[in-house]
């Protein structure tokens, strides 16, 4: 008979002999080429010529930090991030919520409900594309027959617009992720907790 100790140490080579070949992947997939990245900005070169690349080290990070330009594109990037993980957070637990609660058709509905995430992002930024379409899009129909607006507005044409444009765009595709991520977190939730908060009152 085996002791604690032999066991548990054989599992725990099993488990690393199973996750060894994953990290590998990840390792290959994502590490490699973030530091290929890492190093080929370290050097300078004209793609317009045959001419071999020239170590610079730093110096070109230190010309993105003196750019105007980059610190544009970053504080779009802070306001798309920021806007569209608080939007997806806030809506992705509404959904989660009504998702845990008992009703007809619940398995129908969590299973429609991420069909967004599914669709290939390609396809969804067409589509989108489409519906905020100065000419015929479904955004400018809609405002022109409530009377909002008088003549159709060029979303994508305004770095404003087309910024909260985005943000609707990949909130709607995100938010079925993460609603699904929240579902499982609160179907982890142990029944008697509900019945014991039910029973409180709170």
């Amino acid at each position: 008979m085996m002791n604690p100790h032999t066991i548990r140490s054989r599992e725990q080579r099993t488990a690393w002999i199973l996750l060894v070949p994953a990290l590998v992947l990840l390792l290959l997939v994502f590490a490699y080429p973030i530091l290929r990245a890492f190093w080929l900005s370290l050097f300078t070169k004209n793609l317009g010529t045959e001419l071999q690349p020239v170590f610079s080290g730093l110096e070109n990070y230190g010309r993105m930090v003196g750019d105007g330009r980059f610190w544009q594109s970053f504080g779009v990037t802070v306001m798309f991030t920021s806007a569209s993980v608080l939007l997806e957070l806030v809506l992705g637990m509404g959904i989660a919520l009504v998702l845990n609660q008992k009703f007809l058709g619940r398995g129908l509905v969590r299973t429609s409900a991420i069909i967004p995430w599914a669709l290939p992002t390609a396809l969804i930024g067409l589509a989108w594309a489409w519906i905020f379409n100065d000419q015929f899009g479904v955004v400018n129909d809609i405002l022109l027959r409530l009377g909002l607006i008088e003549t159709g507005i060029n979303w994508l044409g305004n770095p404003t617009l087309a910024l909260i444009a985005v943000i609707l765009a990949d909130v709607w595709k995100t938010t079925p992720f993460i609603s699904i991520l929240l579902l499982a977190g609160l179907q982890s939730i142990s029944p008697d907790l509900y019945e014991a908060h039910s029973i409180d009152g709170a």
